[in-house]
Parts: C-alpha cells; structure tokens; sequence
C-alpha cells in the first residue's frame, strides 16, 4: 500500500518529535472556536451545568483519540484516515468507496470550518463597530473569506510561522482570561458542582447533547498528527501520546477559561453576548483591554481562516493529482503553481456559508464528520484490531480495549442524534451525494464496481 496520499516517504524525512507533534495538535485545536462558542453553550444548557458539557467532550474527545492513535500507530501515514477506512472495509472493494467520502466530506466541511472563522471575525468586530447591521456582518464574513483568497493566490511554502503567531495570540489570551478571573473561579466551580442534575428531564439531556457538539467541535483538532504521520519521529509513541497530552491540556484551558468567564459575568449577559471575551475583559480590566482582546481575536480569526483554507486546499489537490479525486482539482496555475481551482472552489463555498449561522456551522461541520467518518474510525479499529491480532508489533494499543472504541462510538451517535433531525437529514444527503459521486467516477473510469474483467 502506498505510504502517502502525496508519494512515498523516506525515514529521513520523518523529523517532528512529540513536542512538535503536540503543539501541532493543540494549533488546530485551540483556533478561534472557543472564543465563539461559549454563549451557544450557554444557550443550549440553559445557562447551567457548562462544566458538565466541558468533561463530556473531553472524555468523548480522550475516547475518539485513542481510537486515532491505534489506527495512526498502525498506519503513521501522511492521509490519516484516507487509508485507516480503506485497509479495514478492503482497499479493493467498499474500503475505496469509505476513503473517497472522506475525501468528499472534507471538501464539503471545509467551508463550513472556514466560514465559522470569518462569522467569528465579524461578530467580534460588531463589538468595535456597533453600528454594522446583520446584512453588512454577513457581508463583511464573505469578504473575509474572499480576501483570503487573493491573499493565497501566489507562492506560499509554509505556514508556520502563521500558525505560530495564531498559537501565540489564542494561548496568550486564554492566560490572560484566566488570570484575570482566577479569583471567580473557585465561587462558579461551587455553583457549578452544587445543585445536582435533572436525571429524568428529557430536555435537560437533549441540551447536553447540543453543547457537547459545541464543546467537541472547540476540542476538534486533536487528530492533526495523525494527518502528517508520515513526517513524525517514531510515530508508533509520538502520535499516541501527542493526541492524549494535547486534550488534557486543551480541556484544562478550556474548563479554566468558562469558570473565569462565568464567575465574573452574569449569566443572562453571557447567553446573549456576540463578543464575550471582550464583554469579560470590559467586566474584569476596563474598555481599553476589552478593545485589545478584541483586536487579538480579530487577528487570530483572520489568520485562522487563512490557515485553513490554504491547508484545506491543499487535501483535495493532493488527491486528485494521485487520480483518487475529481481532477479537476488538481489543476495547478501556470504561474504561480498554486492549485488555484481548489482553492477558489473553497474560498467560495465559504463565502456562500456565511450566510448560515454560527451554531449551524458548528453543527455541520461535526455532524457530517460524523456520519461520514467519525463512527467508521470507531469500527475499523475493532475490525483492524481482529484481522491483525496474531502480529507482532510496537505499535499502541489502546487500553481497555474495546471500551475506548464503544464510548466513542455511542458519544458520536448520541451527539448526531442530539443534533436534530435537519441536520441529521443533510448530513444524510451529504453522504448519499457522495456515494453517487463515488459511483459516477468508478463508472467513468471503470473502476470498482464497475471494472470490466
């Protein structure tokens, strides 16, 4: 099997270790979504039992990435789980169908993902600029994404000093939220533990469904390693161990971050907030430090969906110049050899989400991924596990196996299910078109299903 969605790959270019690895992780993870997301919450708890919604997703999160790290360790390949779906349900038959929807999903996400970045932009810029209606926000978020269009329009070689930069911005800040109501948080964990939870109350536990899709999409992000397996040291320890230390760490920022915010605000003002870190810093400082935390968050939004969109880009270009995707895709400009049409095919699906709301952005995004691939991932490691269980390997193994791979599995339906019944039929749609798509590609090139003998 080939050992890279882009070619095959030498030992000698395996060059990131653990710390690496790990930052690599919490980058994608720690983006602007936390930042956003907190009123949703909010809203969909009922203003109560946020800590509940956080462990829940981290514990969902911790279960889901054992489920990567086995397949990663096994697989440490540059295409994650392009190949993971494709060697368990049979690289020759239903396995090349599985891999071509998560391509497929991830085309179609992308620009949800993206589009979040840029209506996050313009809602913290509203906390500036008052006077900008719904119109000129939606407006404002498409510009946004078009403009990080004409930007990624030329050579560019690497991001890292962007995502560097965006670490820096996003971390610093969570610091800087915690410190300033580190004295509120011992009072909202009080609040927060006291009370009890509503065991019988169907509506309580169909708000906990919504939030922790909320709250998983903020923790998304820690399989980012497993997408660049292929360039990591020993990837059979650093992938594993990479996703386990990341989530710890991001759900410690994070659950420190909702108990100072929640501390120091009220309730009712957090639930209705569309900036609620500068509302906090306003609350806490004064308006001059909400007004540099908003700044921040316009940069760190800004250089998010720059980030993601020239990576994204990037994923179906791949695939299509490996003919594992539509070619056109993998049209390269003449010039500035950039794949341009990928790119532009993005950038404008995403200024055409940003039409949609926030939280059904968010929900989008994790329910597709969902139904196209999170719930795979959680059978091909049992199903990997089975067919390879007489070898003899340093690969991880999760612990309690299988118990990390069921709890994903049902925290992923109960989250789908939770998600309401329009999602779940696009979501739905989404994958029947790409099934067909599937289907029209293998016919056109007489492939499986259709292959002539």
């Amino acid at each position: 099997m080939q050992a890279n969605l882009v070619g095959a790959e030498e030992d000698s270019s395996r060059r990131m270790g653990i710390l690496g690895a790990c930052t690599s992780n919490m980058l994608n993870m720690i983006g602007v979504g936390p930042f956003l997301s907190i009123p949703l919450v909010l809203i969909a708890m009922h203003g109560s039992h946020i800590l509940l919604v956080w462990i829940l997703g981290a514990i969902i999160s911790l279960c889901d990435g054992l489920v990567w790290a086995e397949l990663g360790s096994a697989m440490p390949y540059s295409g994650g789980p392009y190949f993971y779906l494709r060697e368990a349900f049979g690289a020759q038959t239903y396995g090349k169908a599985a891999s071509f929807l998560v391509l497929w999903s991830t085309v179609l996400t992308a620009p949800f993902l993206i589009a979040s970045g840029a209506v996050g932009f313009s809602q913290y810029l509203h906390y500036l600029w008052p006077a900008i209606n719904d119109t000129g926000l939606s407006a404002l978020a498409m510009a946004v994404c078009l403009i990080n269009v004409v930007l990624l329009y030329r050579r560019i070689t690497t991001i890292g000093a962007i995502s560097i930069g965006l670490w820096v911005l996003v971390v610093g800040t969570i610091l800087w939220i915690i410190v300033g109501g580190a004295e509120h948080i011992p009072a909202a964990l009080r609040v927060q533990i006291n009370g009890g939870f509503p065991l019988r109350d169907g509506v309580f536990w169909k708000g906990v469904g919504a939030a922790t899709l909320i709250a998983v999409y903020d923790y998304a992000g820690y399989y980012n390693v497993c997408l660049i397996g292929g360039e990591l040291k020993r990837p059979e320890q650093t992938i594993p161990y990479s996703i386990i230390l990341s989530i710890v760490l991001v759900a410690i920022l994070y659950i420190a971050m909702n108990l100072a915010i929640l501390g120091a605000l009220p309730v009712q003002q957090s639930m209705h907030s569309t900036a609620i870190v500068a509302d906090y810093m306003q609350a806490v400082y004064s308006i001059q430090s909400a007004r540099v935390a908003d700044l921040l968050i316009l940069v760190a939004s800004f250089a998010s969906v720059f980030a993601i969109l020239l990576g994204y880009s990037r994923i179906p270009f791949a695939a299509a110049s490996q003919g594992e995707f539509f070619s056109i895709f993998g049209r390269v400009h003449p010039t500035k050899g950039i794949p341009h049409v990928s790119l532009v095919i993005l950038g404008v699906l995403s200024a055409c989400a940003c039409i949609l709301s926030l939280d059904t952005l968010i929900s989008l995004v994790i329910v597709i991924q969902t139904m196209v691939q999170f719930l795979a991932q959680c059978v091909a490691v049992i199903l990997l596990r089975g067919r390879h269980a007489k070898e003899k390997s340093v690969r991880f193994l999760m612990p309690l196996y299988p118990l990390p791979a069921v709890i994903a599995f049902i925290g992923w339906l109960l989250i789908l299910i939770s998600s309401g019944a329009k999602n779940i039929l696009i979501a739905f749609a989404v994958t029947l078109a790409g099934v067909a798509a599937f289907l029209y590609k293998s016919r056109q090139e007489q492939r499986w299903p259709f292959e002539t003998i």
